[in-house]
């Protein structure tokens, strides 16, 4: 799983959410670990910024990641809600 299929009946941004997730459950972005940028994200699956952000906001919302201001967003340890340390 790595591709968004644009066609697919499964929205682009769930889409992303699964890969993501699977990025995370794998270890390939571990815990403390800054998520890819939605910059980045943009060019490696070709979708828009809002697709991309409501994907992020899903994990989010989650509990996988928590954005840190000014630093960007950070996969969780599991059952913590404070994110990377300062």
């Amino acid at each position: 799983m790595g591709q968004i299929d644009h066609e697919g009946v499964r929205a682009p941004y769930l889409q992303l959410a699964d890969i993501l997730r699977k990025r995370i459950a794998d270890g390939e972005i571990p815990p403390g670990r800054r998520m890819p940028s939605q910059l980045e994200l943009e060019q490696e699956f070709g979708l828009a910024r809002n697709t991309i952000k409501k994907a992020l906001k899903l994990l989010k919302d989650e509990g996988l990641v928590v954005t840190a201001p000014g630093r960007g967003m950070f996969v969780i340890e599991p059952g913590d809600a404070e994110g990377p340390a300062e």
